[in-house]
């Protein structure tokens, strides 16, 4: 059962990356120009007061893991972010490869 949860998130992840995707290849052929939506300026669209407080955690237990780290993930296009990490949750939780040669009731 979680499995199932998690290869569902991974789908959801991954259907997220690809409106991204969608979205803003649509607005570089309106701009006539390369636009991408990084991570961070998503979650500061969706609530700004959220990033600022996992700012303040993440640099409690370091300021190098924020700057070298996260911030790094933070400037990335939405789209592939989203995509790694729903391929991620979808190849780790995927079901086990049936045995074989003998099988085991």
């Amino acid at each position: 059962m979680i499995r199932g949860f998690f290869r569902l998130i991974g789908l959801l992840l991954l259907a997220g990356a690809f409106i991204f995707l969608v979205y803003d290849g649509a607005r570089s052929i309106a701009d006539q120009t390369l636009r991408l939506t990084k991570l961070g300026e998503f979650w500061n669209d969706i609530n700004q007061a959220s990033q600022r407080s996992f700012q303040k955690t993440v640099e409690g237990v370091s300021v190098f893991l924020w700057d070298n780290v996260v911030k790094v993930i933070l400037n990335q296009p939405t789209w592939a972010v989203l995509g790694i990490v729903g391929i991620l949750l979808l190849v780790l939780f995927r079901p086990p490869r049936p045995l074989i040669g003998y099988g085991r009731d």
